[in-house]
């Protein structure tokens, strides 16, 4: 900006850039993001609303090729979307879309930072800001909760692949004659357990309660 003294070098990247822009600044990139809207025909079934500006240099004659480019146009916007999401919420966080966590000084969840489980890369994991008040209490119940919730998680898992390879023997219902190389394995299993069988299983969980 020749009448603010601004030059490009000085403004600087990121959100911060936001406050140095001079007005009449964003107010071309308005008007530009304008007349790309309506320079083209963009009503229902024209090139343009399918996303067609004319703009050939990445195309193809070739079909097959050309979808695969835009399949890959498709999959690489997707990632794009996250990731200025992602660089937009640690540019505001640190000052930087490449900042250092250590930078963000005022986050709750500094008091929970040495706690068991913080491991690189993603040191404290709280995606959903559940420990953002700071609460210790809460944050010990909830770690408690992940920790036995994660235990039942892994013997679930050892659940789905052991009896494919191996069942007990003899009969799981007597009354039934149901064996255990009868019942399948997974989700088809809940129709054929009887009743019976699952109020044992709860009543053993209880009793560990």
């Amino acid at each position: 900006s020749p009448s603010a003294g601004l030059k490009f070098q000085d403004i600087p990247n990121g959100l911060a850039a936001l406050s140095k822009v001079p007005s009449g600044g964003w107010a071309q990139m308005a008007l530009y993001a304008a007349y790309c809207e309506v320079s083209q025909d963009q009503s229902r079934g024209t090139p343009a609303a399918a996303g067609d500006f004319g703009w050939k240099v990445l195309t193809s004659a070739d079909p097959q090729e050309k979808a695969k480019k835009l399949a890959a146009e498709i999959a690489n916007g997707r990632l794009a979307m996250m990731a200025i999401i992602g660089m937009f919420f640690q540019d505001g966080l640190t000052g930087s879309a490449w900042g250092d966590w250590a930078n963000y000084t005022d986050s709750p969840l500094r008091a929970f930072e040495n706690e068991l489980g913080v491991q690189a890369p993603v040191g404290f994991f709280d995606p959903l800001g559940l420990c953002k008040d700071g609460d210790e209490d809460a944050f010990k119940r909830r770690r408690t909760t992940e920790l036995k919730n994660g235990r039942v998680a892994m013997l679930a898992c050892m659940g789905y692949i052991v009896p494919e390879y191996f069942r007990f023997p003899g009969l799981c219902s007597t009354s039934q004659n149901l064996s255990f190389q009868e019942i399948p394995n997974g989700l088809a299993a809940i129709s054929k357990v009887p009743g019976e069988g699952w109020f044992q299983w709860i009543c053993f969980m209880g009793a560990i309660e």
